[in-house]
């Protein structure tokens, strides 16, 4: 029989793992950051948006330390070059080759698998398509297309798909709406579930929650998903997306959830994805984490 001294010893052994483990404990063993853009560190709208309090700080506290630092984002209304360039005119010290949207790994999947896209995107994403055939397409890829979602253009779209053998619909993203300085915007996600339903398919998603595009950031940063965090404004997408990749995810009340009380009642209530940690801002987040790394 174990003696009381023993048993409590594997308690508090156990006990004080957990607490190391949970928020913002792991941050002890962190390797890695990944950070959504948009509602995070900035609010879109009218030219270049607006960068959230605190946020450009934040940005240059996490690269002058330890850590590695990735953005992931599902932004798909202008090429990586432009956007990154929007961001550095805001403020941020951000480098292309840090950013990763959902568009260049749709281009290599097309590349892959031999597809001729029709394209129901944003004009200002039209770019990164330049080199990539779209003659007599055999698939549909839809991004934010924001004002091009008419009732033409969709229906396009499902002509294309209803037409094909083996339809094939690939969506950069299935975020149901996102925030800008004048309210919140229907996202991608919703002309993608209509296309669903119309032609009785399932979309390939590339990008956010995809475990796939979270592997790609995983793999360029060289790290395991126990070794990095992920921080965004978007539950599913955001934290449930990082936490079925075996990272943990917290969410910032910035962005989406700060707009109104019906996206902050839906994430509470959410039946299977829950936050590791909640927190008013990316700046807490970065000094939360920085505190348990002794900075």
């Amino acid at each position: 029989m174990r003696d009381c001294v023993t048993v409590r010893w594997e308690f508090i052994e156990s006990t004080s793992s957990g607490i190391q483990c949970g928020w913002p404990g792991c941050a002890k063993n962190l390797k890695g950051v990944i950070l959504d853009l948009c509602g995070v560190l900035y609010d879109s709208g009218e030219g270049d948006g607006v960068a959230i309090p605190g946020s450009i700080e934040a940005v240059k506290k996490l690269k002058e330390s330890d850590l590695q630092l990735r953005f992931c984002t599902n932004e798909t209304q202008a090429t990586r070059e432009k956007f990154v360039a929007k961001l550095r005119r805001l403020g941020f010290d951000i480098s292309v080759s840090e950013v990763f949207p959902p568009a260049p790994a749709a281009i290599a999947v097309l590349k892959e698998r031999g597809l001729r896209p029709h394209l129901l995107v944003h004009d200002g994403l039209l770019p990164e398509f330049d080199g990539v055939d779209k003659t007599n397409p055999n698939c549909v890829i839809v991004g934010d297309a924001a004002e091009n979602f008419s009732y033409q253009n969709l229906n396009e779209a499902f002509r294309v798909l209803i037409g094909l053998e083996k339809p094939v619909l690939f969506s950069l993203g299935q975020g149901r709406y996102y925030k800008e300085t004048d309210g919140l915007k229907l996202d991608v996600g919703v002309y993608m579930k209509a296309l669903e339903y119309a032609c009785d398919l399932k979309a390939e998603v590339i990008g956010k929650p995809s475990p796939t595009f979270f592997q790609s950031v995983l793999n360029d940063m060289g790290l395991k998903p126990h070794e990095v965090l992920m921080i965004g404004d978007d539950l599913l997408n955001d934290v449930g997306g990082a936490q079925h990749c075996g990272m943990k995810g917290v969410q910032v009340r910035t962005g989406k959830y700060s707009e109104t009380r019906l996206p902050r009642l839906i994430d509470e209530r959410h039946p299977t994805v829950t936050a590791d940690g909640t927190v008013d801002n990316l700046a807490q987040a970065v000094d939360m984490i920085l505190s348990q790394r002794g900075h």
